[in-house]
């Protein structure tokens, strides 16, 4: 029912930019929520940012604030990542995710488990 297509991944060396694209199918595209996960290697899948569709309302991982941005375009079906001042731990294959209708309560979406849809996922390498 929905598709989702990550672009944007890349090598970069710490301290650097990259932005991140999560472009959704559909002529219409209205979910609940949308958000960004990554997962490094022998880790579990890590919360790193969320944004509500219809008012924009964000929340970052802690590890993120002040550096990551997460927006969306909702004419273009588009969600972004900029990510600035990029460290080694940052490390990571970044998916995006979303969920068409809301489950409960906003502790539902910093988790995997609050999402039923999405990307492939794309690989962002910091080098130190």
């Amino acid at each position: 029912q929905v598709q989702l297509v990550e672009s944007g991944g890349g090598l970069v060396q710490a301290g650097g930019s990259l932005r991140l694209s999560c472009a959704a199918s559909g002529r219409t595209f209205s979910p609940y929520i949308m958000g960004w996960f990554r997962q490094a290697p022998g880790k579990e899948r890590e919360f790193v940012a969320h944004i509500r569709w219809s008012g924009g309302t964000t929340t970052y991982a802690d590890s993120v604030k002040g550096r990551f941005t997460i927006s969306r375009d909702n004419v273009k079906n588009t969600m972004y990542l900029q990510m600035n001042s990029l460290k080694p731990e940052d490390t990571a294959v970044y998916y995006c995710a979303t969920d068409l209708v809301i489950k409960g309560g906003m502790y539902y979406y910093t988790h995997a488990y609050g999402y039923d849809y999405w990307g492939q996922g794309t690989q962002v390498t910091v080098s130190s």
